[in-house]
């Protein structure tokens, strides 16, 4: 949408999210206006004014990344004019751009070569709401854009119902249906992530959204994809890891099936929500190129994937600054501190013109700060009211006093109220489709609450991604597949049930026995939960195993003793987080470190101590710190299980038994220290209201950060054994001939090193996004057991990009009989070889020759090969 508040010009100005504390209406009395500073060869635009609010007292923090910050930028109160943007439209092409419905996505592919085309479905719904509306009082229009408030609702957020139109209910989270029966516990993001498997991730995607719409639900509060970018970060298990390219393919998969199954997605959250300390009251302050290539990534994948809504974040942002010789921008005091939901260039100018994204944007809960809000681009506010259960909102009778008032024009309040209807129509979900039928609040409201079950079989697909996420780090001596040993102990919490059930702590806020998620919003209730007790059981008797074991974590003594003598020792560790608002043996969200919990170390070191076969199973949330036991002689093997959901204990037996070849890979980097990570998590301030978090490190997170800085991890990103060995060989790359006639001079222009142009969904053009390279290789499994393989393609830009030395732009699974040979293919597109200039603010080819290696993880590389100019 275009505002006359935007600011499409101002190149590098991207207010960063951070904090939403609850604070007055701010724009009632406007404060003194703060002006940007720009100069240019050409300068067309003028910019916007900003109020600026300097309550907010100096901060810093006592780790590393913390600055000070100056106070809370928000939007003047005044008239503005409002226009649509057109939206993006091109002549079909069906074999690569094909028209598409989201009720009837492309077909899940390895290798990814059709851009779908959402914008007929798109055009049809919003005719169709412009239609509905067209009759709306004011008020009404308002309601569909105003939750009714916290608990005031069967959902967790819910939009009234007027005339034909039944209201909308909101509700989490990414891996369940959120506080009901009958619903399937799914494997965590970040666990379907460590597949590197489209079709799973895709399969996940469907199973859920037909579990939400089952249950009546129009909005699924999910997939979650904020970077890994703090490996202690509390909610990095809700998404799908630390690499911008696997985690927008991730979420592109997901969204794809979540829709497919009937239910509207919900990308969140937008953007830089790294960290659950002083999520409501820092700064996050990013410079242009990195939000473009790192944080925002998987929300572009998402409008591409026909996304029908964007949550925008608690984060405040804050922009860059940069100069050059003909061009420069000060904004030391323009547009600093603003609340990621009241953001014009990250709202507005960048998901809705840049992306071309034609769903509604929604708040966090109680993340809106300004019904001025509405100008930057925020659609709806949820769950309505300013503060749960306050009774007022910065929308509703504020939002219609604002129209009233010439403040916000009508043609925005159309526009907000369009493009929610329009998520409803696109979705189809104007046909039939159920009632919700559960309480979120009060399950035991038997009024509300039908029973209904949506579980389906999807149990099965629970056990499969679980199985095909774990990864085996370390298998030594032949220690795995088990062959039937003639007795085990399992040793550790991690191994058995909870004390008191699967759903013993509320929210998931308490682990005693077997982790399969974290917990805060992002979790769901189990109707079951299967311990790996359970599951090598079940295998035991038919092998005739003895099996024996002890859930005391802090017995060591007694640990060594029940190990010694035992074919195999199992020992079970985990670690555990989640959201803020709940903390769990002093950890608030973020992990408080990077060991295990439990007395995991020691209890791994007692048992190696006793037992030379002791095989170690993780079930964390994220990368933890092992030195101090993995290279233990008396350790075998090592197996990183991750957070399986429901079918939990059968996953690892199917691993551990060779039921299924593990083929999972990392998708963050496990270092030996955690000095080693190139952010570190902000944890103390100075008292003050706002805490400034510098991203340093810029592009250079995670496994880049250590290839640039040439630190040996202790695995790498993307690295995971198999029960079997592959060998790579027969690398071709192949140009692809672009049909589009309608682009070839921007393809052209890209070839010459100029970047895309500054126009509605210029970053998601179909030019950029088509097969442009194919990349073929053959892989041969040279071992005596199927298995599958998981190659991975990065890109080395030539030294003049400043870009890491590794990035990720491919990867696929290809399954593989003993001895036998399949070819392979991988394909790039122009978008996967560009970089931001934030000079012209577009994506072009860096100058000079772009190579690439393909490999098994980041750091093992099997071919290498140029991109023909």
């Amino acid at each position: 949408m275009r505002a006359a508040a935007m600011l499409p010009w101002l190149l590098c100005i991207i207010s960063f999210v951070l904090g939403a504390p609850a604070l007055p209406p701010s724009v009632s009395t406007p404060g003194s206006n703060v002006n940007a500073t720009v100069t240019a060869s050409t300068s067309p635009y003028s910019p916007v004014a900003m109020s600026f609010d300097s309550s907010s007292t100096s901060a810093s923090a006592s780790t590393s990344g913390a600055s000070t910050t100056t106070g809370i930028v928000t939007i003047p109160l005044s008239s503005y004019s409002f226009t649509p943007y057109p939206t993006p439209t091109l002549n079909p092409r069906p074999q690569v751009f094909p028209a598409t419905d989201p009720l009837n996505p492309p077909a899940v592919s390895s290798d990814p070569q059709v851009v779908p085309d959402f914008a007929p479905a798109w055009s049809v719904a919003y005719e169709k709401a412009k239609h509905l509306i067209s009759d709306y009082t004011i008020e009404e229009k308002v309601n569909v854009t105003t939750g009714v408030g916290w608990m005031n609702g069967l959902c967790v957020g819910n939009i009234p119902p007027n005339r034909n139109f039944p209201g909308l209910c909101l509700e989490d989270s990414p891996l369940a249906v959120r506080s009901t029966d009958y619903a399937t516990a799914f494997p965590a993001g970040i666990h379907v992530a460590s597949t590197w498997n489209r079709a799973l991730m895709r399969a996940r995607g469907l199973a859920l959204g037909q579990e939400f719409k089952g249950k009546g639900v129009n909005i699924a509060l999910g997939p979650m994809m904020n970077m890994g970018r703090i490996a202690q970060g509390g909610r990095n298990w809700e998404g799908f890891g630390a690499d911008p390219f696997l985690t927008g393919e991730s979420a592109y998969e997901t969204i794809l099936g979540l829709q497919n199954g009937g239910v509207q997605a919900t990308a969140k959250h937008y953007i830089n929500n790294e960290q659950e300390h002083f999520r409501t009251s820092e700064s996050s302050n990013v410079d242009d190129r990195t939000q473009h290539e790192i944080y925002a990534h998987p929300f572009l994948r998402s409008v591409m994937a026909g996304v029908s809504s964007v949550m925008c974040s608690y984060s405040k942002l804050q922009p860059c600054s940069i100069s050059f010789t003909s061009f420069e921008v000060r904004i030391a005091d323009l547009v600093n501190e603003t609340y990621a939901c009241n953001n014009d260039k990250m709202l507005n100018d960048i998901l809705k013109r840049e992306y071309g994204f034609q769903g509604f944007v929604q708040s966090d809960w109680s993340a809106t700060m300004s019904t001025m809000s509405a100008v930057a681009g925020l659609d709806m506010t949820m769950p309505g009211d300013i503060t749960f259960d306050s009774g007022d909102s910065y929308f509703g009778g504020n939002l219609t006093d604002y129209v009233n008032d010439g403040y916000i024009s009508m043609a925005r309040l159309d526009d907000m109220a369009t493009r929610i209807i329009a998520g409803w129509y696109f979705l189809h979900q104007d046909e039939a489709y159920p009632a919700t039928n559960f309480h979120a609040f009060h399950q035991k409201d038997e009024v509300n609450n039908k029973h209904v079950n949506v579980q389906a079989d999807h149990y099965k697909l629970v056990r499969e991604i679980g199985a095909a996420g774990t990864v085996l780090l370390k298998n030594t001596n032949g220690a795995l597949p088990l062959n039937k040993p003639r007795n085990m102990v399992l040793i550790g919490s991690d191994a058995g049930p909870g004390k008191s059930g699967p759903n013993e702590f509320s929210g998931q806020g308490g682990s005693d026995g077997i982790l399969a998620m974290g917990w805060g919003s992002g979790t769901g209730d189990f109707p079951y939960l299967i311990s790996p007790l359970e599951g090598i059981q079940e295998r035991a008797r038919q092998d005739g195993s003895s099996v024996f074991w002890d859930f005391n974590d802090w017995n060591t003594a007694l640990a060594g003793n029940m190990a010694f003598g035992q074919a195999v020792a199992l020992v079970f560790t985990n670690s555990d987080s989640g959201e803020g608002y709940v903390t769990v043996d002093g950890n608030k969200g973020d992990r408080k470190n990077l060991t295990a919990w439990h007395n995991g170390d020691d209890l791994i070191l007692a048992v190696a101590a006793q037992n030379n076969n002791t095989i170690v199973v993780v079930n964390s949330v994220g990368p933890l710190i092992i030195e101090s036991w993995i290279e233990h002689p008396n350790i075998t093997a090592v197996v990183w299980a991750g957070i399986q959901g429901q079918e939990t204990g059968n996953a690892i037996a199917d691993m551990l038994y060779g039921a299924y070849n593990p083929s999972g890979r990392l998708p963050y980097t496990i270092a030996k220290d955690t000095a080693d990570y190139p952010a570190q998590l902000v944890t103390h301030g100075s008292g003050s209201k706002i805490i400034s978090i510098d991203y340093t490190e810029g592009l250079f997170i995670d496994y880049r950060h250590f290839d640039q800085a040439n630190i040996t991890p202790r695995f790498e990103f993307g690295f995971g054994l198999s029960y079997t060995t592959f060998a790579y060989s027969e690398l071709c790359v192949t140009p692809i001939q672009s049909a589009d006639t309608d682009q070839e001079d921007l393809i052209i222009a890209w070839g010459n090193g100029k970047a895309s142009p500054i126009i509605e969904g210029s970053s998601t053009a179909l030019w950029l996004h088509e097969p442009a390279f194919q990349v073929t290789f053959k892989v041969t499994n040279t071992g005596i057991v199927s298995g599958t393989e998981i190659p991975q393609l990065y890109i080395h830009h030539p030294s003049s990009a400043s870009e890491p030395p590794s990035v990720l732009k491919g990867f696929t699974n290809i399954e593989i009989s003993p001895y036998d040979t399949k070819q392979v293919s991988i394909t790039l597109s122009r978008y996967d070889l560009s970089i931001w200039d934030v000079v012209a603010q577009g994506w072009r080819k860096p100058d000079g020759q772009i190579s690439f290696s393909v490999g098994a993880s980041s750091r093992d590389f099997r071919l290498q090969g140029d991109i023909p100019a």
